[in-house]
């Protein structure tokens, strides 16, 4: 078994990009911003734990928004990940002989 901050032998070159992101700095802080906002939500009444919402930020966080009340919504988890501008993981399409 692998020991803390080591890789797997078998892991691949994607999981230890991600894994590099995801312990940066940047996303560290952008992290505990979402889930501050669903803390927040969950004190006022408006999502639940288990329930299949997430939070949405109408100005996204990585544009500049903020955890205000004003900025933030209740959306199923289907609809808010499918047009936050994510691919949902896959690769994105390119049309042949554009770049």
């Amino acid at each position: 078994m692998a020991k803390k901050g080591q890789y797997k032998a078998g892991a691949s070159k994607r999981s230890k990009q991600q894994r590099a992101y995801n312990s940066s700095p940047k996303a560290k802080k952008d992290r505990a911003k979402r889930n501050k906002a669903r803390r927040q939500a969950i004190r006022d009444g408006r999502v639940k734990k288990g329930d299949g919402k997430d939070i949405d930020h109408k100005k996204p966080l990585r544009s500049g928004g903020s955890n205000a009340k004003s900025n933030t919504r209740v959306r199923s988890k289907s609809a808010n990940r499918a047009d936050n501008g994510g691919t949902g993981g896959r690769k994105r399409k390119t049309m042949k002989g554009r770049r």
